[in-house]
Order: C-alpha cells, then sequence, then structure tokens
C-alpha cells in the first residue's frame, strides 16, 4: 500500500478532474504521472510535513496501532488518509459533490476509501464509537453553528478515548490572521465558541502547536455526568439509538456512553492494538447483554467460514495478490468475515450493512479495525460511477426480493463496477437462478459455481460475473 499518497500512474482513456485540483495544490503533472502534493493551499510543505506536524503534537503516534479508524471530514483527493496508509491506519474520507471537481471520484481513482458525505441534518451513516480519529483541515464545516450540532455528531461516532483533529482557521489564530486575510477578532469569538462546545463535550484540548489542535473524548462518562448536575450544559440524549445512521435526524445533545463502575475503565470495552485487534473478539460481542442475539461462538464461526470461502474465491480467481483488484465492496458485510479474509491481500474492503439487516453489525466492524457504512439497496449508494473493482454480494438478493426491484440493484452494481471489474454473488440456488436470468439481459457475463469450494457442504451458488466493457 505504500507510495499511494505520492503517485497516481497516469493511463490513457482515464477522464480526471484535474485542472480545479490543481489550483488547490492537491495534484501536479509531472510527465507521464500525477503527484499528490496534499496539503492544499494552508499546508504548503504537503502531506508529508502536516503529518509529521500531527505526529509530534497527538498524545500517541501513528506508529503506535493506538489508532486504526479515522474519519477524514472534506477530504480534498484524500491525500491524507492515503498517507496514514503506510502506518497501516484506514481512513473513512468523505466529502460532497460540489465545485472542487468530484473529489471523491478522484480518491476512488487513486485507490483510496471514499464516499460522497455531508454534515447536514441527518446522521453520518456509521454507528456509534466507531473512530478512533476524526479530522478535519480547513473543512468548511460550520462546527460552532446550531448549538454545536456537527460537533455533537463528531463526538457520537469517536470512540471512548478517540481524538479531533482540527486544523486551519481559527486555530493558533494569533499567528495567522493576517495570512488567512480573516479579521482577528472574527477568529477570536470562533475560537473562544470551539473551546466552549468542547467544554460541554468534556473533551480535553491535549495539544495545539503551529495550525493543529488536538481534543481528546473521554473514555467514559462518570466525571462528565457529575458536571451535568452544575452546568446548564451538556444535554444528555434519553432517547433514539446512538447506532443509528440511515436517514436519523441529529440531535443536539450528547449520547452517554455505556455505564462503566470505575473512573478509569473504558466504556464499551478498550481495544487491542493493531494488527492483534483484527482477531480479537470485538467488545461488542463478548457482552452479554447485546441485543442482536449473536454470540461469540457464532463470531467465531463465521470468522472461520470467510477464511475458506475468500480462499476459495482467491484460487477461482488467481488475482488477489496481482494489484488487478484493489476498491472492493461487501454489500452485505455481517461481521466483516470476508473483510477481515481480505487484508492479507494488496486491497480495501467497504463493508457495508444494510440499515435493516437482521443483526446490525457495523460497530462490531469498526471495533476489528475495519470501516463500512449503513446502505439500503433499494437507493443507489454515494459513489460515483465505475469505482469498484471487485463487488461481493452475499445473500444480498434473497434478503431484498420481496422489498424492491432487484433488477434496479444489478443495475447499481453495474454502475458503480469498474469495466474489467468482478462480482461475485453468493446466494441460494432459486435466487442465483433469477440473477443469472437478469443478468444476461445487461449483458454481462456470469459463471456458475457450486458454493462448496473445499470440501465442506455449502447449500448455496456462486455466480461470477465479469464487466468485460
Amino acid at each position: 500500500m505504500k507510495g499511494l499518497n505520492v503517485l497516481y500512474q497516469y493511463q490513457k482513456g482515464i477522464t480526471l478532474h484535474f485542472i480545479g485540483l490543481r489550483t488547490q495544490n492537491w495534484v501536479r503533472l509531472e510527465g507521464q504521472k500525477l503527484v499528490f502534493p496534499g496539503g492544499g493551499t494552508s499546508f504548503p510543505d504537503g502531506v508529508k510535513g502536516y503529518v509529521h506536524a500531527l505526529n509530534k503534537v497527538l498524545p500517541v503516534t501513528l506508529e503506535s496501532g493506538l489508532i486504526r479508524t479515522v474519519l477524514d471530514v472534506g477530504c480534498g483527493v484524500a491525500s491524507f488518509g492515503a498517507y496514514l496508509m503506510d502506518n497501516e491506519i484506514m481512513t473513512m474520507s468523505i466529502a460532497p459533490s460540489d465545485e472542487h471537481e468530484a473529489q471523491v471520484q478522484f480518491a476512488l481513482e487513486r485507490g483510496l476509501p471514499a464516499m460522497l458525505g455531508v454534515l447536514s441534518t441527518h446522521r453520518l451513516p456509521f454507528p456509534s464509537r466507531s473512530f478512533d480519529m476524526a479530522h478535519c483541515s480547513r473543512c468548511l464545516v460550520p462546527w460552532t453553528a446550531n448549538d454545536g450540532l456537527y460537533l455533537r455528531e463528531i463526538d457520537r461516532i469517536l470512540r471512548p478515548g478517540g481524538y479531533w483533529v482540527l486544523s486551519g482557521p481559527p486555530i493558533n489564530w494569533r499567528v495567522n490572521y493576517e495570512a488567512w486575510q480573516i479579521d482577528s477578532m472574527v477568529l477570536e469569538k470562533e475560537q473562544n465558541m470551539l473551546e466552549e462546545l468542547a467544554m460541554q463535550l468534556c473533551w480535553e484540548k491535549v495539544a495545539e502547536g503551529e495550525q493543529i489542535a488536538v481534543w481528546q473524548k473521554p473514555t467514559n462518562h462518570i466525571s462528565c455526568i457529575h458536571k451535568s448536575k452544575t452546568l446548564i450544559s451538556p444535554k444528555f440524549c434519553n432517547s433514539s439509538d446512538p447506532d443509528n445512521g440511515w436517514y436519523t435526524k441529529m440531535t443536539a445533545c450528547i449520547f452517554p456512553l455505556p455505564e462503566v463502575k470505575d473512573i478509569h475503565e473504558v466504556s464499551g470495552g478498550a481495544l487491542e492494538k493493531w494488527p492483534k485487534r483484527l482477531n480479537t473478539p470485538p467488545p461488542r460481542v463478548r457482552d452479554e447483554n447485546n441485543n442482536d442475539g449473536f454470540t461469540l461462538k457464532t463470531y467465531t464461526e463465521d470468522t472461520r467460514t470467510w477464511e475458506r470461502r475468500v480462499s476459495a474465491y482467491n484460487a477461482m480467481l488467481k488475482s488477489f495478490s496481482s494489484g488487478k483488484y484493489r476498491n472492493v465492496m461487501d454489500m452485505n458485510a455481517g461481521f466483516g468475515g470476508f473483510a477481515a479474509a481480505m487484508v492479507k491481500y494488496p486491497v480495501w474492503v467497504m463493508n457495508v450493512v444494510p440499515f435493516d439487516a437482521k443483526s446490525k453489525n457495523l460497530g462490531v466492524i469498526y471495533e476489528r479495525g475495519l470501516i463500512g457504512t449503513y446502505m439500503d439497496w433499494c437507493e443507489p449508494f454515494s459513489t460515483y460511477p465505475r469505482t469498484y473493482d471487485l463487488i461481493h454480494a452475499h445473500g444480498i438478493f434473497s434478503m431484498y426480493i420481496n422489498k424492491c426491484d432487484i433488477t434496479d440493484i444489478l443495475v447499481e452494481m453495474h454502475r458503480i463496477l469498474r469495466p474489467q471489474g468482478t462480482v461475485i454473488i453468493r446466494d441460494n440456488e432459486d435466487v442465483i437462478v433469477k440473477v443469472k436470468e437478469m443478468i444476461d439481459k445487461i449483458r454481462w457475463k456470469g459463471t456458475l459455481v457450486a458454493g462448496d469450494q473445499n470440501g465442506t457442504f455449502d447449500p448455496q451458488m456462486i455466480l461470477l460475473v465479469h464487466n468485460k466493457e
């Protein structure tokens, strides 16, 4: 994965939205290659210098394995997330579709995790306590507006003990206001409001240097609850599931963390360092009081099953290690077993959990150190056309066959699959037969394969589809 922060080999026939990004110092052309310095107009030393500066102010190093999942808001072309990959950190980069020439499409063409996303009226499509760090570098989000609504959303999705990193205005405004050409009084007011909101959230400011400030979320809410008895704020939410992240409106309150008995205990359970984190049963699985009906035994068996299945997929396709596939989507991720088994290959996996799945395990997936999103497959996915090399669809058509026209789901898969890409559809035999008929109509080449590829009984069938366009 190394080197993605610097170079992208230019190929003829690929339309890259270059002009607007070049003026932002996000990309420049050197010979036949595009170079991504990163840093935009605010950090002329580029992403390398920026990440080096961040590493100096963070209480833990980026190499420590303590930070694995990161949310980058207003990601540009995802150079920040690309650089973090050298430290085995997975970054969910989000940006809206705006005048900056399809940043997310550019990021995905580089082979980096990214999706369209914006802080507006609804929550981000992630469960609570997902990310070890959230990052904003001049992302233009009005953090202090609407009673700090968007900052409270970051608090919802940030893990206990996680970090919020803000760079650019108004941080260190006394030194930088002239260069920014912003009135010092405006910046001072903005900084004071940020500090007040952070205090309401019980965040601690742990560092500020150059143009970077870092706040840390508490590991539990014992002290915060005591403070709330003496302050008008913070207001704790008393309703609504904090893990709901699909068409759920944001609320100007703080979701209380899971209860603990001791002030030194981590709410919801402490996580191991990466890479041990991947194969250690997540706290949400170990919790005997979970409401999803799954057990540690179920989780362990699922992990072993997907190790066998991915091994079989690799034998069938013979290309997981070749570089042919980079952007991979699992449309029905379950516990994330497919993605966990794919970690050994030079790919990344977008783990999609249908919002109405029987067990909403996206929180488990994040605790494993993987990334993903909620989704309703009766709707389009938040990405551009031709952005995934491999799509894995396990049981998705059985799940949706009575909810909407599954032809529409196939058309959406066709939209987001790259030319020469591959789809693996795994489902019950009767469903596979119906899907095969539809695939023939859209001129995809589909091959039926028995689900049993390792000598173990498997009643499901596999339909391999190759996009030759």
